[in-house]
């Protein structure tokens, strides 16, 4: 009888699959009382308990919190320092340097190119079309694209892909792994894809607590994909990714409480975006439908405006980009600093 082989063993560089991953002294674990397996300090310097240890690869209080918010199984979730260690983490699992390919769709999140150039390896950047959406005909121009990189909600347009366009380029791209970057999803969580990761072996769902939950500075992302994408991919991950305090914080932020604080603060930002989306239509700007905590807007007279902004003494994001050349991107922020920047739109 012919072994089943995995899409994910199917794709994978080759000299991972018999690779015994570097087995850290958590993850060997063991019981005991006096653990003096990892050469740690025996001595706690600090306020938080444990400090002087080496934390869990995968803290699994901080599995299950994830699992118990996303709808996901606790064993298809990986936790990495930010949404942008995991893209590195599926390129170097994935991607034979000088020989593989990713592709994403622009104008959209930098990371995915860059992650790919610095492990040597090639970048199909295609065009979103003039309502950014996604290509006609995908499956043809993504040509042999091990991953495709669909940002949605996208940055920086804030536009959005509905999630039966995104099941049909999953079905279209039975030989490649489509990873769904949801950095900003709980701005508008109706359009999650993290459903398809039970459903097909080729989604890989990207998530953060960095944007909504308010923990950019503790940098804590999560993998959601299917177990043989997931043993693939722990058998490269460092081996303490994620910081004791770090995942304490997520963790607490995961819980009942953190999620409706989040929610509300949500609330928030989506309406203090609106009403500066609307004090940059009634100035002139072009203004695209805002689905992040963001807002992307269009200006005739950007060298004026930038200079306005620049005496004002606010940091908005400016691009190089050629399609972006007179775009200005918004975050939405609190209540006070968006009532400034509706004068200063005035």
């Amino acid at each position: 009888m012919t072994a089943v082989t995995s899409l994910a063993a199917k794709l994978a560089r080759p000299e991972l699959l018999n690779l015994t991953p570097y087995q850290s002294a958590r993850r060997i674990g063991g019981e005991g009382e006096i653990w003096i397996n990892a050469n740690e300090s025996p001595f706690n310097n600090s306020d938080v308990a444990q400090l002087n240890r080496y934390p869990e690869c995968q803290p699994p209080q901080l599995i299950q919190a994830y699992s118990d918010y996303s709808g996901v199984d606790s064993q298809s979730i990986v936790t990495s320092r930010g949404a942008d260690e995991a893209i590195e983490l599926l390129i170097r699992t994935f991607c034979i340097p000088g020989q593989d390919s990713i592709a994403c769709f622009g104008p959209t999140y930098g990371m995915y190119a860059i992650s790919a150039q610095t492990y040597n390896v090639g970048v199909n950047a295609l065009a979103l079309d003039d309502n950014y959406q996604l290509p006609a005909n995908i499956d043809s121009q993504v040509a042999d694209a091990k991953l495709v990189f669909i940002c949605n909600p996208n940055n920086p347009t804030g536009t959005v892909i509905a999630l039966e366009t995104i099941e049909s380029v999953v079905k279209q791209l039975p030989n490649a792994i489509v990873i769904v970057d949801e950095a900003y999803i709980e701005f508008c969580p109706q359009y999650s894809a993290a459903s398809l990761v039970n459903q097909y072996d080729n989604v890989v769902v990207l998530r953060t607590l960095s944007k909504a939950f308010a923990l950019a500075g503790a940098r804590c992302g999560f993998m959601l994909a299917n177990i043989d994408i997931v043993d693939l991919v722990m058998r490269v991950i460092a081996p303490y990714p994620v910081p004791k305090p770090v995942a304490d914080l997520a963790t607490a932020a995961l819980s009942r409480q953190g999620i409706d604080q989040m929610q509300t603060q949500v609330s928030q930002l989506k309406g203090n975006g609106e009403a500066l989306a609307q004090a940059l239509r009634n100035y002139g700007a072009e203004v695209l439908p805002a689905n992040g905590n963001f807002v992307l807007a269009k200006f005739a007279n950007i060298a004026a405006v930038k200079q306005q902004l620049i005496t004002a003494g606010v940091v908005a994001r400016t691009y190089n980009d050629a399609r972006l050349t007179n775009w200005i991107r918004f975050s939405f922020s609190d209540e006070q600093q968006t009532q400034t920047l509706i004068q200063l739109f005035q």
